[in-house]
């Protein structure tokens, strides 16, 4: 199967739903909100996927994306994806594995914009973004979008805090940012 993404570029994905991709709509206002931030941003996609939201990250110059997955299948198909998108002068990586574990093999490191996209039902929102927090992950003018469904309301964290929600149908994007003081 594929998938359609920023220039009319085709990437591949899993048949079926086991990596249920973005929907195209959700996609393009992700990247109109975050319009003019992409060039040269630091991408980090948990629970990637299909790697679309990464794969739009590359085809807009971020200049390094790293996904998370557990599925090995689904990891071979980004990393594929991906190695067809990416000029030289960005990078990217794809780990394998639990996302809550995998963040900490991350601690020490920053991003600028991170798409967070578990399965809807999953128990994941909380401890993820808890991770993030405690490891200052997430640069200091950094966003983070998480998409779910409408039904499940957003969650206070620690350290972060909401800046805007949208619905789109039966998706959901809440972002946040880390609270600044002084």
């Amino acid at each position: 199967m594929s998938l359609r993404i920023s220039g009319n570029r085709q990437i591949k994905t899993l048949p079926g739903l086991a990596t249920r991709p973005t929907p195209s709509r959700v996609r393009e206002a992700l990247f109109n909100i975050w319009q003019g931030t992409i060039a040269n941003c630091r991408w980090l996609d948990i629970c990637t996927g299909s790697g679309s939201m990464g794969a739009e990250a590359l085809c807009r110059q971020a200049a390094s994306v790293t996904g998370i997955e557990q599925s090995a299948k689904a990891c071979a198909i980004i990393r594929e994806n991906w190695e067809k998108i990416a000029d030289s002068s960005q990078t990217f990586q794809i780990l394998r594995g639990n996302a809550t574990a995998k963040l900490a093999a991350l601690a020490g490191q920053q991003f600028d914009r991170i798409y967070f996209d578990p399965p809807y039902a999953s128990d994941l929102y909380e401890p993820v973004l808890n991770t993030i927090a405690s490891q200052e992950m997430l640069a200091p003018d950094g966003e983070i979008a998480i998409e779910h469904s409408p039904e499940r309301s957003a969650q206070a964290i620690s350290g972060l805090e909401i800046c805007r929600q949208k619905v789109y149908g039966n998706t959901a994007l809440t972002f946040y940012t880390p609270i600044r003081f002084g």
